[in-house]
């Protein structure tokens, strides 16, 4: 963009070795129709760091920012600091956001929540495997949503707030995977007392590319963000309630009854990294 225009929303974007999805991911946000807005791109040390450059460089909008390889969280956080918009938006480099999806983001901010966030959906569904990591992650999100449409979590495919909330409000760059760090970031936000809106019309399509052995790592990863997250904020002695479980195994099956078995089988690997965090977390540091 004309580097005199001041952007009225930046949207962040971390990346790592995923040069192909994106190149993809960029196109959707060329196609955003709000005419005023930057696209932040932060390479978290991919190994063909020139393959990432080529494909910011072919993106008008956009500009790259180099991560040291500390992860996704500190990857915002470096992409924040680089922002020059007064709304921050975030999505991950395997989605695609609808055209308006930036701009009713900042509208629902406009009108005082502190934080936006909308739907993220399957971008692949004749994938059971995609089909069943996104019901355990929309769920996750979806299940805090109450009947004034305020939130307690969102993930960070579909995420926006205000330029001062992200100072406030930084990622928790000790966090070193994709698993927990959205949580985290979300129960600081809202026990501050700030708010988080969920805006039904900014979708976000998720393509998530998963053989079944890479769903199952996925999860196990999950589980380990899940008890550092609980670790920290200390609830874990405090489960979801069955209900909650319910409506996960819920969701699954209504994807079909393969997508419904491998929701159940995500429970089996989050409880393994669970395990796994706790046994690390012990060691002799």
């Amino acid at each position: 963009m004309n580097p005199q225009v001041v952007p009225q929303i930046s949207v962040v974007v971390p990346t790592r070795d995923r040069p192909d999805r994106l190149a993809v991911c960029l196109a959707a946000l060329e196609r955003q129709t709000v005419a005023d807005l930057e696209i932040v791109v932060v390479d978290d040390a991919s190994r063909d760091a020139a393959a990432v450059a080529a494909v910011v460089a072919g993106a008008p909008r956009a500009r790259l920012v180099r991560g040291a390889g500390r992860g996704p969280a500190a990857a915002r956080n470096a992409g924040v600091a680089a922002a020059a918009a007064p709304v921050v938006c975030f999505t991950d480099d395997d989605c695609d956001p609808v055209p308006g999806w930036a701009a009713a983001l900042a509208a629902r901010i406009a009108t005082g929540a502190d934080a936006a966030a909308g739907p993220t959906r399957n971008g692949r569904p004749h994938s059971v495997v995609a089909a069943a990591a996104q019901a355990v992650a929309t769920h996750l999100a979806e299940a805090t949503v109450d009947p004034a449409g305020r939130m307690r979590f969102a993930p960070t495919s579909n995420l926006a707030c205000r330029a001062e909330v992200c100072a406030a409000v930084p990622f928790d760059g000790s966090y070193p995977l994709a698993a927990g760090e959205d949580r985290d970031w979300c129960a600081r936000l809202v026990g501050s007392g700030r708010t988080l809106a969920f805006t039904p019309e900014a979708l976000v399509r998720h393509h998530q590319e998963l053989s079944p052995a890479g769903f199952w790592r996925q999860q196990v990863r999950y589980g380990r963000g899940a008890y550092r997250f609980r670790a920290g904020h200390g609830t874990l002695r405090r489960p979801e309630p069955l209900s909650f479980y319910v409506g996960l195994l819920r969701r699954g099956f209504r994807a079909g009854i393969r997508a419904g078995v491998l929701v159940g089988v995500a429970q089996v690997a989050t409880a393994v990294g669970m395990v796994q965090e706790a046994a690390a977390a012990r060691r002799p540091r």
